[in-house]
């Protein structure tokens, strides 16, 4: 008898079968002595849709809402489906006795494999792969230690909750929106909120009324002080008249007397590894990367490469079980520029506290760390390359001493007034050695959300300059004094980083799921990039005055995640949660219906839809920009920005673009406005797979024949036989 592997993606399956010594390859898994190893391509099976459970539901009618089915029906995904016959095969082999799920160790990875099992009503018996790591040393220390099915029951039961709560919610409310304004609105059980925090943000600013201020400093020389009316005042003077008095009296007094002087040594400990929202920000605040982009990233760095342990992880601690391994991840990754790092740590025994293994705070996967896989620098991509050195240099951090300085504060006065500079001495670099020599410096400072970052900047500039020796009563001469007027700032706009702080703070999402919730608004045109920052659109704006008032809320979505995780822990009680759910599902579907706004489009154009003639609307997409009737019915879409074709201007030898004219397709070069025909010479129009033919026939990838009129000839002869 034989055990059945189930992994989620082919490439991890390839390397279980290697692993386990699986080498007879099949269309859709591999075979050996002992395992059959499968795969699931992903999500196989799926919720049902409404169209599934009634016809009717194909057309979205207000009337026809909430939809509440009884029992939530699943179906197998179209686009996946042979691969899904094969699986069903496998699971009714004679000789298979078991199932090992081998799938992503996480809510969603259950989620894969018992949506299989429930449709093939798989009754043997269950194990559980649950590893943190792809290395062959992982893969083969997880089989050893294969945990009972049953183990996992409540993960799976909340993985159902949260799937079947998403399709209540954002399939209902957005049916509903969508239907009663006739516009593509979308609404969820965690994007609505988070949109919801970027429209408060927007608001402050909107509400925000800049005032201006003044600063004023003292040059003593070799060191520079900021004037405060008293301890604890931040310095901001609001009349210029006061600024410069204060600048006055300090100038005309000639000297400063130091009234206190005080020096205190300061100990910054290294930082924590790496969980995947902390990872997120950083990379998105060094590396300009999105959160998506460092899921997808760190994902090959998991998968392919085996260079760092499980992503989706919400701990920044390790478990106690790994300290063993910890030299052999330092030796590991003691290459290129971390070997000389590495090297000074392996001269003694690493030393391991508290701030890096705590088992209490390990929830079911530990901090991301290297694995203790041969690194080859080399064979990475950039971006691969540079997340992986935050990763490393985090991770050396965590064996390094504390940084140590002496900071040493003076307070003077000069003509009444006082001022107060800083300096700091270092002692120890500690763990900032660590980043001495990286593009990345080392910076924990959350994104400044508030007004007072110039104030911040003088701090720090002060911190950092070095203070002669001084001694209380000392008087110093006063060489020059400044005013300088700045203006208060309103809340800054979030960034990707910060917004990922906010969304963890109010419990919006999991690490893994949050990327995507932020790219689901960008996607769905109700958010917007503007450089660093996200912006909500007018579309998002109204879609936020639209939406019922307690989906807004995070508090309502993070007391559901509350719910779904002491299900996971088997605290929770799934039914009472759906019966929730559906209440609210219902509830707000009457709001939506009661509601007597109405909706503007924010981005008509001046295009009339050739099919019914209403104003259509100007979309940004993954392609490009397009136009689409607003009318849900009609649906009319085309392309606003044209097809560069491989085909040559016959006169400059540019490549010519296609549009599309009264008399069908045509190749026009931007340059000299050659025109040539592409569809059908008579005039008739072409249809999308014809177009689609053309394009590939006119494409890089397609070798081009002498002749334009020899391929049109050829076409136009096929289509009248």
């Amino acid at each position: 008898m034989k055990s059945l592997v189930l992994a989620e993606k082919p490439s991890v399956a390839k390397e279980i079968a290697r692993v386990l010594g699986c080498t007879t390859k099949q269309k859709s898994y591999i075979e050996g002595p002992a395992y059959v190893v499968t795969w699931a391509l992903g999500h196989l099976v799926t919720l049902a849709e409404p169209e599934d459970y009634d016809g009717k539901y194909k057309t979205w009618n207000l009337e026809d809402l909430p939809l509440l089915p009884a029992k939530m029906n699943l179906k197998v995904l179209k686009e996946t489906s042979h691969q899904f016959r094969a699986v069903s095969q496998l699971f009714k082999r004679n000789d298979i006795s078991e199932l090992i799920i081998a799938t992503d160790a996480g809510r969603e990875g259950e989620l894969v494999a018992r949506w299989i099992m429930e449709l093939v009503h798989w009754r043997k018996p269950v194990k559980r792969l649950w590893i943190s790591s792809q290395t062959d040393g992982a893969i083969k220390e997880g089989f050893k230690r294969l945990k009972p099915g049953k183990d996992y029951e409540a993960l799976y039961a909340s993985a159902v909750c949260r799937a079947e709560a998403d399709w209540i919610i954002g399939l209902n409310m957005t049916r509903a929106l969508t239907s009663k304004y006739n516009a593509q609105l979308a609404a969820g059980r965690v994007q609505t909120p988070t949109l919801s925090m970027l429209m408060e943000r927007e608001q402050e600013i909107a509400d925000f009324q800049s005032q201006p201020y003044w600063t004023v400093q003292a040059g003593f020389g070799s060191f520079g002080a900021l004037w405060r009316e008293q301890d604890g005042h931040d310095g901001r003077a609001w009349k210029k008249e006061r600024a410069e008095e204060v600048a006055a009296k300090a100038i005309e007094a000639g000297s400063a007397k130091v009234l206190k002087l005080r020096t205190v040594e300061r100990s910054e400990p290294h930082p924590q590894a790496y969980d995947l929202t902390e990872l997120q920000r950083d990379a998105n605040r060094k590396l300009g990367f999105s959160a998506k982009q460092t899921s997808n990233v760190l994902q090959k760095l998991y998968e392919a490469h085996k260079l760092v342990t499980y992503p989706r992880t919400d701990s920044r601690y390790l478990s106690s079980d790994m300290v063993a391994t910890l030299k052999g991840r330092v030796e590991s990754i003691a290459v290129g520029p971390y070997a000389a790092l590495a090297r000074k740590l392996l001269r003694a025994p690493l030393p391991v506290t508290k701030r890096i293994v705590d088992d209490s705070k390990v929830t079911d996967h530990h901090a991301i760390i290297p694995t203790e896989q041969y690194v080859n620098l080399g064979a990475l991509t950039s971006d691969e390359r540079r997340l992986y050195d935050l990763i490393v240099r985090r991770f050396i951090a965590l064996f390094y001493g504390p940084y140590r300085y002496d900071e040493t504060s003076v307070t003077l006065e000069a003509g009444g007034q006082r001022f107060y500079a800083k300096g700091k001495t270092e002692k120890d670099k500690g763990w900032r050695e660590v980043y001495q020599d990286s593009h990345a410096s080392q910076n924990d400072d959350e994104d400044d959300d508030t007004d007072s970052g110039a104030s911040r900047t003088n701090e720090e500039r002060q911190q950092a300059q070095l203070l002669p020796p001084l001694a209380e009563g000392q008087t110093l001469p006063v060489k020059s004094t400044g005013v300088k007027e700045q203006r208060t700032l309103p809340p800054a706009r979030y960034t990707e980083a910060s917004l990922l702080t906010r969304m963890e703070k109010h419990g919006l999402g999991t690490p893994a799921t949050r990327a995507d919730i932020i790219e689901k608004l960008l996607s769905t045109d109700t958010i917007e990039r503007t450089r660093n920052s996200l912006v909500p659109t007018g579309k998002g704006k109204q879609l936020i005055e639209l939406v019922v008032e307690e989906l807004r809320s995070p508090e309502l979505t993070a007391k559901w995640e509350q719910e779904l995780e002491l299900i996971a822990k088997g605290k929770g009680d799934p039914a009472a949660f759906m019966k929730g759910i559906r209440q609210q599902a219902q509830k707000w579907i009457g709001e939506v219906k009661a509601e007597t706004k109405e909706y503007k489009p924010h981005n008509l154009s001046h295009s009339s839809c050739p099919e019914c003639g209403k104003r259509m609307l100007e979309v940004n997409g993954k392609r490009g920009k397009s136009l689409q009737c607003p009318d849900r019915e009609c649906g009319y879409r085309r392309s606003t920005e044209p097809i560069l074709l491989n085909k040559r201007c016959p006169q400059c030898h540019k490549k010519m673009e296609m549009h599309d004219g009264k008399a069908g397709k045509y190749a026009q070069c931007r340059r000299c406005n050659v025109i040539e025909m592409l569809g059908d010479k008579n005039g008739a129009r072409v249809n999308k797979r014809e177009q689609q033919k053309l394009i590939q026939q006119f494409s890089d990838n397609a070798p081009l024949t002498n002749s334009l009129a020899d391929k049109l000839k050829a076409a136009l002869e096929k289509k009248s036989d």
